[in-house]
């Protein structure tokens, strides 16, 4: 099977979504294993354990905002 130009950019332009399905289904995995998750949460990082209870780990900076932007990669 050949795969065109087009197709490439296709699956380029959908990275970030592949990426942040895939994210949440190993945070979800993790959990119904057994096993706790760290995450960054308004300015912390957060432990979340399997039974929903969280702990935090500690204070970090907040996150700087950045805008984000999808441009058409044939052009």
């Amino acid at each position: 099977m050949q795969i065109t130009e087009a197709s490439i950019d296709f699956l380029e332009i959908h990275i970030p979504e592949l990426a942040d399905a895939a994210l949440r289904q190993a945070y979800w995995q993790a959990l119904a294993a057994g096993s706790s998750v760290l995450i960054a949460e308004d300015g912390q990082i957060i432990e979340v354990f399997p039974d929903g209870s969280r702990k935090v780990i500690k204070q970090i900076a907040k996150p700087t905002k950045v805008n984000s932007y999808i441009t058409n990669l044939s052009e």
